[in-house]
């Protein structure tokens, strides 16, 4: 034990690159993005700790100041990840919503089709009762398994 500690004393190098491998392994596995930083502040750690007359407590007063200066550098200006509360991203008709297309057959009694992203979808207007075939239509809204579309102007 007594070798090993030795061993760990006079190479903080690899000691800090070790630390740094172990988190980011955690990260990768995780995912979550908080043990991002504290892995490269040990890598950056293990370079700086190559400087001559540096001791086990300045190594690890550099690793906390820089995991907390990186966390709180990368959270204040990283942009944060869409929150899309509530979306299935498997559901091909609401992201249709704000896409324009075309009237593919001439709407009658506001019930008609659309031509919209290489796909003909059944579309009530929200706007007047008819509307002819080629017209330019924008999606607003879906009701059911059909969009709700107006004309475009």
């Amino acid at each position: 034990m007594v070798t090993l500690m030795g061993l760990a004393l006079d190479n903080p190098f690899w000691v800090w690159t070790a630390i740094a491998a172990l988190l980011l392994a955690v990260e990768v596995m995780g995912g979550t993005g908080w043990l991002l930083w504290p892995s490269a502040s040990a890598a950056a750690t293990a370079v700086i700790s190559l400087l001559p007359h540096l001791n086990w407590p300045a190594d690890l007063a550099i690793f906390a100041a820089l995991t907390i200066v990186s966390t709180l550098a990368a959270r204040r200006f990283w942009p944060a990840p869409d929150s899309h509360e509530g979306e299935d991203i498997n559901d091909n008709i609401a992201r249709l919503i704000g896409h324009h297309g075309r009237a593919s057959h001439a709407f009658a009694g506001r019930a008609g089709r659309v031509f919209i992203d290489g796909k003909e979808w059944a579309a009530d207007l929200d706007e007047g009762d008819d509307l002819a075939a080629g017209a330019s239509v924008e999606v607003t809204g879906v009701s059911g398994s059909r969009l709700r579309v107006r004309p475009v102007r």
